[in-house]
């Protein structure tokens, strides 16, 4: 061994090591942030990281080297040759690379420990001892050979520290893995420093070596220049990684949020909203399930078919909020009944479906189910401490026995009518008699859908008359078809088959568009016709319809007063509060509006007072038993006060014969309405009356003069 004072007495600068250190902990933090980028599901951008990563923490740990090296002082001049410190920094920035490749890794394995610690380790020995011999001592350095054993131990266990930290970090919550990264850091840059110092003391200059590197790198601007350029990109890094990461956070969220909004859209599609059941594509699914089973296993299925009785009468006089009480009482209800095979579904309104099958499913078992269902849904159902009563009426099929798949609902349905006009309250099997009906119902919903655009649907006006003077104030709209084969379907036939498979909402808006342009026309030929048209109650639900009106009317350049809106007392009063908002709306558009077949349904006269209606029609019901019946005139007589009262007109439909005609005006009836004064009829012959040129016109029949005048625009009054 060479006496010690042989070799140059090495120093070093305080606060240069200090800075060292301090680059070496900010490198750490910055590469255990950096390893979680590298984890990214997307392979290029995990690629980019990884790139990106390296150079950034390679060159925070090559720059806390090199200031570690610009902190060593010896008695002579000392720089650093510029190739060789470059080989040292692409040492670090491989072993950064290596380290950053393994974090991003699913899982640490012992191979992957020990391999990745001797390569890290190695590459971190590479990068210091490049830096030693970046020097170009003349003579050489000379090494003690256990310190530099123990640099490469502490460089080799210092990777294998920070490989395992950069695992474990990942079992740590997000607020505990800030602090636990802060740490882990100190622990990481304390190691990495440790290495270096232990390196260069390592290192023994001999007494007149010369440095032949002195005239390149070295002094301590040098210093200072990579101490703010490394700690930059660091920062750099670090803001990029942190950004990433709440992107990546704000992604998951998204998505977690979109996860949810599916579920919760495949909820809606796939569940009745209102009962929770299954709906009809569920139920559609399962059908055509359980069928192709019982092909194979040769058994049965069976499908009832539930629609409630007098269901209408509990939204008529208790409203909307109530029915949907009774409706999720009887999914309850039926729900409670099935077993674990069969499947329960709302399919629409009050109607449910039952499937039934496994076991010995014969008739005698679908009847004791159907005879089951009956007895639970006429248990009393509570709705405003009141008691109330339904029943209901079941259709059953089974397959093979009653059809394919595809019509075994169609069929229970037929069955289930078949119930309800035996009385209600029973249960039917389908029989092949009952596929007429039917397939009958759905050709005509087929051939309404068509109907519009064929042009079979007509109008047809009855007139109105003025009950003093007799002549005609306006005429009701009224809607016919005509088919091309059957002839004309009477109102009766296809409205019920339009509201049920939901086409009344076009028809009623195809009344509207023709109402306005037929008024049009008869302005246009010197007539102020003031129409009538009827409201369903879908249509009084659409929010956009008093728009759709004022459109209309706009359209055709007809004057809002003109028209006449006509909605049925059961509706009017049928949740009464959205209803009394919907008229407000009607009524703001300058239509008139009009309380039809008043007398049917559950009027509250506070709700009457209030609603913006200025006529009542007294139902037909009323004024055919004028003539036989006292208590008809007392109540027509009391309607006829009271909407004077509140400043109604009064209108009376139905009228057929004089004795008929002679007791309203006695009463009091503004105007009539029937058979006795005209039967509806086309557009062109109600023209031709008015002209008093058709031969079916009464001969004292004339109109009102306030319904005559010039050619009308949207101002005419």
């Amino acid at each position: 061994m060479t006496p010690a004072a042989a070799f140059l007495v090495p120093g070093y600068d305080p606060l240069t090591v200090v800075a060292s250190v301090l680059i070496a902990v900010y490198a750490s933090f910055v590469a255990l942030d950096l390893a979680k980028r590298v984890r990214s599901a997307d392979r290029s951008v995990a690629r980019a990281w990884l790139l990106g990563g390296s150079l950034a923490m390679g060159t925070g740990i090559w720059a806390e080297h090199f200031i570690g090296m610009l902190a060593f002082r010896l008695p002579i001049p000392i720089g650093y040759d510029y190739l060789v410190t470059f080989a040292s920094w692409a040492a670090a920035v491989a072993a950064s690379g290596a380290a950053l490749a393994i974090a991003g890794r699913r899982r640490l394995t012992a191979w992957r420990l020990v391999g990745g610690a001797l390569v890290m380790g190695g590459g971190i020995c590479a990068m210091h001892y490049l830096g030693m011999q970046a020097m170009a001592m003349e003579p050489g350095i000379v090494w003690s050979p256990w310190l530099v054993a123990a640099s490469a131990g502490i460089a080799v266990g210092a990777s294998a520290v920070a490989l395992s930290i950069f695992f474990w970090l990942r079992t740590r919550s997000e607020h505990e893995s800030l602090a636990w990264q802060a740490c882990a850091a100190l622990v990481m840059g304390g190691a990495i420093s440790g290495m270096h110092y232990t390196g260069m003391a390592a290192a023994h200059f001999a007494a007149g070596s010369v440095c032949r590197s002195a005239g390149d790198l070295a002094g301590g601007a040098l210093g200072v220049l990579v101490a703010l350029a490394a700690t930059a990109l660091l920062t750099i890094a670090l803001i990029a990684s942190v950004f990433d990461a709440r992107m990546q956070s704000s992604h998951s969220r998204m998505a977690a949020s979109l996860r949810r909004a599916n579920e919760e859209l495949q909820r809606i599609a796939f569940k009745d909203p209102l009962t929770g059941l299954p709906n009809r594509l569920v139920f559609e699914d399962r059908l055509r399930n359980a069928v192709a089973r019982c092909e194979r296993e040769q058994t049965r299925v069976a499908v009832l078919f539930v629609d409630l009785d007098g269901f209408k009468p509990i939204n008529d006089s208790f409203g909307h909020g109530s029915g949907d009480e009774v409706l999720r009482e009887v999914g309850r209800r039926l729900g409670l009944l099935a077993r674990q095979a069969d499947t329960v579904a709302r399919v629409g309104g009050d109607e449910f479906l039952l499937l039934l099958e496994g076991g010995q499913l014969d008739e005698a078992a679908a009847a004791l189910v159907a005879k089951r269902t009956l007895q639970a849904l006429n248990q009393p159902y509570v709705l405003s401490d009141r008691e109330v009563h339904l029943s209901c009426s079941i259709g059953i099929v089974f397959h093979p026995d009653h059809g394919s798949h595809h019509k075994l609902i169609a069929h229970a349905d037929a069955a289930m009518y078949a119930a309800k006009r035996a009385g209600g309250s029973t249960y039917c099997f389908f029989e092949a008699r009952m596929d007429a009906g039917s397939r009958d119902q759905v050709e005509l919903q087929r051939d309404l859908r068509r109907a519009l655009d064929h042009g079979e649907l007509e109008l047809y006006y009855q007139p109105k008359i003025h009950g003093v003077s007799g002549q005609v104030t306006g005429a009701e709209a009224l809607m016919r078809w005509h088919h091309p084969t059957r002839g004309m379907v009477p109102p009766g036939v296809f409205i019920p088959i339009a509201e049920r498979f939901g086409l009344i909402g076009v028809l009623g808006n195809w009344v509207i568009d023709e109402s306005a342009r037929q008024m049009r026309l008869w302005l246009d030929g010197g007539l102020r016709m003031r129409v009538s048209i009827n409201l369903s109650v879908h249509q009084l639900r659409q929010e956009e319809l008093s728009g759709r009106l004022r459109q209309a009317l706009d359209r055709h350049r007809v004057d809002a007063a003109l028209l006449t809106c006509e909605i049925t007392e059961s509706v009017a009063m049928d949740d009464a509060q959205p209803t009394l908002r919907a008229l407000e709306r009607l009524a703001a558009t300058g239509v008139q509006l009009s309380i039809d077949d008043f007398g049917t349904g559950y009027s509250s006269l506070s709700y009457l007072r209030r609603m913006p209606a200025g006529q009542l029609k007294i139902d037909r019901s009323f004024v055919s038993d004028l003539e036989h019946s006292s208590d008809a005139r007392a109540i027509v007589d009391a309607v006829v006060r009271l909407a004077h009262a509140l400043g109604l007109k009064v209108v009376a439909e139905g009228v057929e014969t004089t004795a008929q005609q002679e007791l309203l005006l006695e009463l009091g009836c503004d105007e009539l309405q029937g058979y006795l004064y005209a039967r509806p009829m086309p557009a062109k012959a109600l023209t031709l009356w008015a002209m008093d040129d058709a031969p079916q016109a009464p001969g004292s029949m004339a109109f009102r003069p306030s319904l005559f005048g010039g050619v009308g625009t949207t101002s005419d009054a």
